[in-house]
């Protein structure tokens, strides 16, 4: 916080509850929310904590609008853009506006800007339809006062943007192997690794380790393999089943049973999720065990 940063970003309702329970209490909840139950926690978290959420259609702003019609003070409603994903946002400039008019027009909500996700490589494309967006809705009489981006991949080449209020910036608290190969990070930033033990070496060339889908995840970002073998860049994790990973070497050069392997994952944010407990190692000694707050919180 000391250098700028403030509250954090969630996907889910009951992400941005164990956040609210840890004291953090300025959080966006950066996906659509429809359904009463789920609108009745927002409700409540709401008069918790500063909390913003966004929208992209009008039936997600007319449950808010009706969950929020009576509430204290107004919720804030960014409208969020495709960044080039073709997953959640708007990618057509009127119709951000208009979502943009009639969620200021909904009692109990109230307009706060547009955010949107960058795809990989595409951060300044994705700039320029935030820029666009922030522009046009000004020219329509609304006041945008959050432009919101994010993505760790293109993060170290953004610098202060007028046309930008905030930054979300997730993976690289740990970095991970689709970072090191985008070139946001080296292999000696990453953070979080998957130790390993080989249980079985079927040929002189493969090796079995314990340390399947269930702990890498199948994700594969777009590269070769599900995950990088560290200090043993000649090893290719080339096949995972749930409790076995699939690994191949060159000839003769395989890991002997028992030895450990340590694999930075394809993607860290999946690993988080997948286990209950992280241990914290500095060098060669550890450190502490941190339990994962946030495991399992889907909804």
């Amino acid at each position: 916080m000391m250098l700028g940063a403030r509250g954090i970003t969630a996907q889910k309702i009951s992400e941005a509850e164990v956040m609210a329970d840890a004291g953090i209490e300025d959080i966006l909840i950066s996906f659509n929310i429809l359904g009463q139950k789920k609108l009745d926690r927002l409700r409540a978290l709401a008069a918790r904590v500063n909390v913003q959420t966004v929208a992209d259609n009008p039936t997600v702003i007319e449950g808010l609008s009706a969950a929020f019609s009576t509430a204290a003070k107004p919720l804030g409603v960014l409208i969020e853009i495709d960044g080039g994903l073709s997953r959640c946002g708007v990618s057509d400039i009127e119709l951000a506006v208009a979502l943009a008019r009639k969620t200021e027009d909904a009692p109990g909500l109230t307009f706060a800007g547009f955010m949107v996700y960058p795809a990989p490589g595409a951060w300044w494309e994705a700039q320029h339809f935030l820029t666009s967006c922030g522009s046009a809705s000004s020219a329509a009489g609304l006041t945008p006062s959050v432009l919101s981006s994010g993505g760790s991949p293109d993060m170290p080449q953004v610098r202060a943007n007028e046309n930008l209020t905030e930054y979300r910036a997730g993976s690289y608290i740990y970095n991970d192997r689709s970072l090191v190969a985008c070139g946001a990070s080296d292999v000696r930033d990453c953070a979080l690794t998957v130790f390993t033990t080989v249980v079985s070496t079927p040929t002189a060339s493969r090796a079995i380790t314990d340390a399947g889908s269930k702990s890498l995840s199948s994700d594969l970002f777009g590269l070769e393999g599900y995950g990088m073998v560290r200090d043993r860049p000649d090893a290719t994790v080339f096949a995972l089943s749930e409790e076995h990973g699939h690994l191949r070497f060159p000839e003769n050069k395989r890991p002997n049973v028992g030895e450990q392997l340590c694999i930075i994952p394809n993607h860290a944010c999946v690993i988080s999720n997948l286990v209950d407990h992280v241990q914290f190692v500095r060098g060669e000694f550890w450190v502490c065990e941190q339990r994962v707050e946030a495991r399992g919180t889907v909804l």
